[in-house]
């Protein structure tokens, strides 16, 4: 048998090359530039990495170029960029040299926080200061997010903040934290120049930060409002209006497409990173609910403004909302049932009665009394978002082919929440289509976009033509890009109704076979219901003493990641750390900082950690990551799927896992000095018809089914 590939020397000698430096294009010193002639995108490329010391990489430079020439020619783009490329640059440094050169603002849209940091923090000003030289002027850049993340001067000082929530619900010790925290935000709100929830160390809880703060429909508006002018939302808005880069995130890029209200600042182009989250992030922004509580609090917060007789037919309707839920089977809903039909008809009448005794806020009122029009807008917001609501759930099954219906409805019983009806959209790729695609130049791009070697399955997600059945879809030769107009390959007026746009893989800087194993357990038992076998229990803990420890332990579920770290703690000397002991930023840096400590946890370890270097050289995975079957969501996707005559499983439970699978191999290699093994732990990657698709989606590490060869990897690799 061949030796595993991560006892062979790494090739490369960077000595970092994560996503997290951007250190990748060139070292060389350049001449002073020439203001008086245009600068290039390959030119302004080679200053900005030179200024952070880094070195030239090919795929940050076919990724740059590839930006700039969907950015000419208005066709969009999706570009895969694994870890090291060194993509942030690759998409900033066309993005700026556009948006200085034509005067538009281009947005730049992010999945996470630390993204958004990071690129306002650190990548964006160290750019600015490279190519301000270079450029006729220096860059402007700005972070733009939903209302609700900034503090509300007219809450704080109108005193509705101190009010306490369904005050019955906390015991004492939570309603004195409330108040103590809220008086803090109450103080910070004299100091901070910008009102960033994210500027606020310590943080505090979402309660108190609720108390302290609107969302869009709660607020006045700048014009009405007493403190308009010095509105800390109003002020982002107005700084992203000037930038030549607005940074944001899918959420309010998605507000921005589905409402139709304008929230970012006027844009030609858009760049969506980490856009694997795109179509969740979507979905979730155009999902609402109907709970009886919060029928309730509307009720409670409706009581000043309205008669009796409407409030206590909403009390009413949210009581008899609550009954009837009680009584509905939970999962999926195929029609509405009778009695829940007849309590959200009555909802939805109430609510508007409701909001029709209030009436709108008239300009006279903010200005006489801030407080009474502040406390008529709160109301006004929810009382829309319960009428809206049941509108749509009962709209839903206007449709007789489940098929063809827009939303997908379902019932959850939710341990603090009780029953809640959700509705959530069974595509987005129409709205992304006509009011992301149709509106602006995109690029989308990531370490993972393809599903089993193809773009295909994020496409359609995304509303865009697969490439199999569209010519308007290429995969483009970087090298050859002259930002030129694409040759035309459909008639005029097919091509001014097509979407077009262009794929391109650039690779990685990680020479995967030399520094990695893909090792898969096809001798354990295909994973069951019964929970965690012996013989799964006793691959973890030999592959983890073999480590020494060094291990990310990705699970499929919170029970199955603590009965893993209960069951290794009696069997190892080495530390087992769980996901839920201490907030997950602390649990990361404790295993980045002792090589012996092992991290067990769940969803968001598989997507959020980042830890070069020799703390993590084991990722265990227990299980392929499939949706729940019981998914009512993803479960109507499929069925849709189906209905068509294609197969759903594979285009949606396949497509699923498959990403999330690749996210969470991709927590190996962080560095080209990192080495280590993947363990998949489920037989059935190895054994199913469906394993080689999901191994086409993953980086091409050295494969083996040896688990002796696997743990004599790993322990020489401690040893070394």
């Amino acid at each position: 048998m061949p030796q595993p590939a991560v006892d062979a020397d790494t090739r490369g000698t960077d000595a970092t090359a994560t996503d997290s430096t951007d250190a990748t294009a060139t070292g060389t010193e350049e001449a002073a530039p020439d203001r008086t002639a245009p600068a290039t995108v390959a030119g302004l490329l080679d200053l900005a990495v030179a200024s952070v010391g880094g070195a030239r990489r090919p795929g940050q430079n076919r990724m740059a170029s590839a930006v700039e020439h969907a950015i000419d020619t208005g066709e969009h783009l999706a570009v895969q960029a694994g870890t090291g490329t060194g993509k942030s640059l690759a998409y900033l440094v066309p993005a700026v040299e556009h948006a200085v050169r034509t005067g538009r603002t281009v947005v730049v849209s992010t999945a996470t926080i630390a993204l958004q940091r990071q690129l306002v923090e650190r990548d964006l000003p160290r750019l600015a200061d490279a190519l301000a030289p270079a450029l006729p002027r220096r860059p402007e850049f700005a972070i733009l997010k939903g209302r609700g993340n900034y503090l509300c001067l007219n809450k704080l000082s109108s005193g509705a903040a101190d009010e306490q929530p369904d005050e019955e619900l906390f015991d004492p010790f939570a309603v004195s934290r409330l108040g103590r925290e809220v008086k803090r935000l109450r103080e910070w709100s004299d100091e901070t120049d910008t009102g960033d929830r994210d500027d606020l160390a310590p943080g505090v809880t979402d309660m108190a930060w609720r108390q302290a703060s609107v969302g869009a429909r709660e607020c006045l508006g700048a014009s009405r409002c007493p403190h308009g002018s010095d509105c800390f939302a109003e002020r982002a808005r107005a700084a992203a209006g000037g930038a030549d880069v607005v940074v944001t995130n899918h959420a309010l890029l998605a507000i921005d497409a589905i409402t139709g209200v304008p929230v970012l600042p006027e844009h030609d182009v858009v760049i969506i990173d980490e856009a694997h989250e795109l179509v969740d992030r979507v979905t979730g922004v155009a999902t609402a609910e109907l709970t009886g509580p919060a029928v309730t609090a509307a009720v409670k917060r409706c009581a000043r403004l309205i008669e009796e007789q409407d409030s206590d037919r909403m009390q009413e309707a949210g009581e008899n909302l609550a009954a009837a839920l009680s009584d509905c089977p939970e999962g999926a809903w195929q029609r509405v049932p009778d009695a829940a039909g007849s309590a959200l008809a009555a909802l939805r009448d109430a609510a508007w009665a409701a909001r029709t005794a209030i009436g709108p806020v008239k300009q006279g009122m903010t200005a006489s009394d801030p407080e009474a029009a502040a406390a008529r807008t709160a109301a006004l917001g929810q009382l829309d978002e319960l009428h809206d609501t049941a509108v749509r759930v009962l709209g839903a099954f206007d449709d007789p082919d489940p098929a063809r219906r827009r939303d997908v409805v379902w019932l959850a019983d939710e341990e603090r929440r009780g029953h809640v009806v959700r509705v959530a959209p069974l595509s987005v790729a129409g709205m992304l289509r006509a009011r992301l695609f149709g509106e602006a130049t995109t690029i989308l791009t990531s370490a993972t976009l393809t599903v089993g070697g193809s773009f295909d399955g994020l496409a359609i997600d995304w509303g865009l033509p697969p490439a199999a059945q569209s010519p308007a879809v290429r995969t483009i030769d970087p090298d050859l890009a002259t930002g030129r107009e694409a040759p035309a390959d459909t008639p005029d007026v097919e091509r001014a109704a097509a979407v077009r746009w262009s794929s391109l893989d650039v690779g990685s800087p990680f020479d995967h076979a030399r520094a990695g194993i893909l090792y898969v357990a096809a001798h354990l038992p295909p994973p069951g219901r019964d929970g965690q076998s012996p013989a799964l229990l006793d691959e973890i803990a030999g592959l983890v003493s073999a480590a020494g420890g060094r291990t990310l332990g990705l699970f499929s579920s919170m029970r199955a990641a603590r009965a893993a770290a209960e069951a290794m703690r009696e069997r190892l000397d080495t530390p087992v750390l769980c996901q839920g002991e201490d907030s997950t930023g602390q649990l990361v840096r404790r295993f980045a900082d002792d090589p012996a400590t092992s991290l067990f946890g769940t969803l968001s370890l598989w997507q959020g950690v980042d830890v070069p270097g020799p703390s993590l050289s084991l990722v265990l995975i227990d299980r392929i990551p499939f949706p729940r079957p019981d998914d009512p969501l993803l479960g109507a996707r499929q069925r849709a799927v189906e209905s068509r005559g294609g197969n759903g499983f594979m285009a949606i439970a396949a497509n699923h896992a498959a990403l999330l699978l690749a996210q969470g191999v991709g927590r190996l290699l962080r560095s080209t000095t990192d080495r280590g093994v993947v363990a998949v732990l489920d037989s059935r990657l190895a054994t199913a018809r469906y394993g080689g698709y999901l191994r086409a989606s993953l980086p091409p590490f050295w494969e083996t089914k040896d688990g002796d060869a696997v743990r004599g990897a790993l322990t020489r690799l401690g040893a070394g």
